[in-house]
């Protein structure tokens, strides 16, 4: 007998629906209908559902049961304010992006009133205030809360700095009625990282808060509700993949390449510590599991930066210059993977230089440097030239022509930027990545072995 699990994924562009049959442990029904989130969102969500219920039969449990994400109305739009930029606010950006956010501005030392009035036109859902390690500076974050906390732009605030700042923090918003969380410390000491604590805040706020401000409740008229935003539930995918349950092994450290139409989002599970013993680690230690995210490099909404990066770039001098403008403003009225020859090859070409140009800002980098010792290789960031495997996802890979050539992308032997050399490339190509992290929350072991069917060699 067929157990039916719905999962739903709330996009800017489209909703997806994906059902698993849980008995048989497959892919039973996938289907995407245009987003309505500018309107109604529930309009489109029907319209899913409806798509479904075509294609196999649903009972109304199974429906309200249904579990979902959401990257819709901009994501989960953050703010992060610190007090040094490769300390304080990376780790604070880091634990915000590690949760499923949206960072659109980060911000260091005592925030100016010019900085103010920036992030509040950037109408941040969350602002993220770091600063200090425990016992270290308290003078910056008191000053950065007592600012924020008279600004009308600003509503929901976790603090996540020195913990000896909490009572003046604390000060500063009493009586405003924000909305005002505190959790450990993002560096309690200098170069030690405490970001999960942060990660849960950010998820209990996005369910209990922001879900509501954007509409997105109104789902839970008709199905279980928003649990978490759709990068967080990707994330979680790409954990259970490379590490697995205690039961059974995953695939090891990889790569996840995620092409979207307003971002490029890549997720490495990875140590990524130097793989030469000549070399030196320099900067913050990154996570094992980082998240980064490329807001120009969208296939829909920045095919004009994109464009810009061809016209400099090794991969477009080896195609066909003429008429370049004029296909670049024929796919920028296209949401999906165009027809043609012409129109797929550039499609194609600015899809990887997408992944090539998002990898290499995740990945990390070597650098010689002279000391009175003579020449010293630095690290900075995560060394991902040995992992073996890079997974790919997203419309523009999973619906394209020759998904491997754009997911080869990732890949280079360029001797200081670490990113994979010879890896595996495998693809989602049922477009499921979201429903498997959805699943994984109650049942790891069951969407572990999905999804190793669905993943395709490429």
């Amino acid at each position: 007998m067929s157990e039916l699990r719905v999962f739903i994924d709330f996009g800017s562009t489209f909703t997806k629906g994906v059902v698993f049959d849980l008995e048989s442990e497959t892919l039973a029904a996938r289907v995407q209908t245009p987003s309505t989130v500018d309107t109604d969102i529930t309009v489109g969500l029907r319209k899913a559902l409806d798509a479904l219920a075509r294609e196999l039969p649903i009972k109304e449990a199974e429906i309200r049961g249904a579990a979902a994400c959401s990257s819709a109305a901009g994501g989960l739009r953050m703010v992060c304010i610190g007090l040094v930029p490769d300390y304080t606010t990376k780790a604070g950006r880091l634990a915000a992006l590690g949760a499923g956010a949206k960072v659109v501005g980060t911000f260091s030392y005592e925030l100016s009133a010019s900085e103010l009035g920036e992030l509040e036109a950037l109408a941040p859902d969350i602002v993220l205030l770091t600063g200090g390690t425990d016992g270290g500076n308290r003078k910056t974050i008191a000053r950065n809360a007592a600012l924020i906390a008279g600004s009308p732009a600003v509503h929901n605030v976790i603090a996540a700095g020195n913990k000896s700042a909490r009572d003046e923090v604390e000060a500063a918003f009493a009586g405003t009625g924000k909305n005002l969380r505190f959790t450990k410390n993002v560096m309690p000491e200098f170069g030690v990282l405490e970001l999960e604590p942060v990660n849960e805040q950010i998820r209990e706020l996005f369910i209990s808060r922001i879900t509501e401000a954007k509409g997105i409740a109104r789902v839970a008229e008709i199905i279980g509700g928003v649990s978490m935003p759709t990068p967080a539930a990707v994330f979680a995918a790409a954990r259970l993949i490379a590490d697995g349950t205690p039961a059974e092994a995953g695939l090891g450290e990889l790569l996840l390449v995620d092409v979207g139409g307003a971002t490029t989002d890549v997720y490495s599970i990875a140590r990524g510590a130097p793989t030469r013993a000549d070399v030196r680690l320099l900067g913050l230690p990154e996570p094992r599991a980082k998240r980064t995210v490329e807001g120009d490099l969208g296939l829909f909404h920045n095919l004009d930066t994109l464009a810009d990066i061809a016209l400099q770039s090794d991969l477009f001098a080896a195609t066909d210059r003429e008429g370049f403008d004029e296909n670049v403003k024929k796919l920028r009225t296209r949401r999906s993977v165009p027809d043609g020859d012409t129109l797929t090859q550039y499609q194609r070409m600015l899809s990887r230089l997408a992944v090539k140009t998002a990898v290499e800002r995740h990945a990390g980098r070597l650098d010689s440097i002279m000391t009175g010792e003579g020449e010293v290789w630095v690290q900075r960031g995560k060394d991902l030239s040995k992992l073996a495997c890079v997974l790919g996802a997203g419309g523009p890979l999973a619906f394209s022509s020759d998904p491997r050539y754009v997911l080869a992308g990732a890949a280079s032997d360029a001797p200081n930027i670490l990113v994979p050399r010879e890896p595996r490339f495998l693809l989602d190509a049922r477009y499921i990545l979201f429903a498997i992290g959805l699943l994984a929350q109650s049942e790891p072991a069951k969407a572990l072995r999905i999804v190793k069917k669905y993943l395709t060699d490429i």
